[in-house]
């Protein structure tokens, strides 16, 4: 990690991940952006397991959104990732932004994913 912003963006989520844990009522939804992609998942840090994830490298993604590093992609996972993390019964859970500024493509991922029913 060779790059100023990467490893203040690391410092960052672990400060916010002293505070924040994920739990069987409420799990967190972590989420990682690069340049070309990003990646949600759902964690139960009691247990240690993922109990689901999703990116934008999906096939169902890639039909509907060739880019997978724009807003546009990040709305398309929201909506998507929401869905199914309701399907799944995960409907209220703590948003870990995961170091990233809440704004662009992690503000369009949270808006879609509240829109398609998930809490936090």
């Amino acid at each position: 990690m060779s790059n100023i912003t990467e490893i203040k963006r690391v410092y960052r989520h672990r400060r916010i991940r002293k505070q924040m844990s994920g739990t069987p009522e409420r799990p967190r939804l972590c989420l990682h952006r690069s340049l070309k992609n990003i990646s949600a998942s759902i964690i139960d840090d009691s247990s240690g397991k993922v109990l689901m994830g999703m990116s934008t490298l999906a096939k169902t993604i890639r039909t509907i959104q060739k880019a997978g590093g724009n807003i546009k992609a990040a709305q398309i996972l929201g909506e998507s990732f929401g869905k199914d993390a309701i399907a799944k019964g995960y409907r209220k859970v703590a948003f870990d932004r995961g170091g990233y500024k809440y704004h662009g493509r992690v503000k369009a991922f949270a808006d879609a994913a509240r829109k398609a029913g998930l809490e936090f």
